[in-house]
């Protein structure tokens, strides 16, 4: 039995239900629920850990719902009953990371740690940055590089990330030795 099969035969009466409790069409419901299926079984490959298929396929049928709500061009808000779209999770993400990315960048020598903090903190242009410092543009642009360089890698000695189809990072989990995040 494919990973699929394995997620309708577990999740498809709790999701028809939750679908249906959202919009009140049991036709409708039918078939949402089978679009939801439809994009499960195309994307099970960007599912990276399995762990987390409950959260995934909620997100995916959170979504079908909303598309469902924007076909029937309806006027005026969507439903109370369904809540608001949560944030997408590589965003949530890059937010969390962002909070104690700062710290990590003030483990870095000195002229990495304020390329990095001007042109990536405070987002100024590498030209700005390379004013800021003395230095050439390709001075300043080399810092930068050189800056992310070693930055990841404490990132990856640190943390483990997971990334979508796309390269986003969409979660990511603290290392049993990293102070830092």
């Amino acid at each position: 039995m494919n990973q699929t099969e394995q997620i309708w035969k577990q999740y498809n009466t709790s999701l028809r239900g939750f679908i249906e409790s959202r919009i009140g069409d049991s036709e409708a419901a039918d078939d949402i629920l089978q679009e939801v299926f439809v994009r499960i079984h195309s994307r099970i490959g960007t599912l990276q850990d399995n762990g987390k298929v409950q959260s995934w396929i909620y997100q995916i049928t959170r979504n079908a719902i909303v598309d469902h709500y924007r076909a029937q061009k309806k006027e005026g808000e969507l439903p109370e009953s369904l809540s608001a779209p949560e944030a997408d999770p590589s965003e949530k993400t890059r937010q969390e990371i962002q909070s104690w990315l700062q710290p990590m960048i003030h483990t870095l020598p000195e002229p990495y740690r304020e390329a990095l903090m001007l042109s990536d903190i405070q987002e100024l242009t590498q030209g700005e940055v390379a004013r800021r410092q003395g230095v050439s543009l390709s001075g300043a642009k080399s810092r930068i590089q050189r800056g992310r360089v070693m930055l990841k890698k404490l990132l990856v000695d640190c943390c483990r990330f997971e990334f979508d189809h796309r390269g986003r990072v969409i979660d990511w989990e603290k290392g049993s030795d990293c102070d830092t995040c």
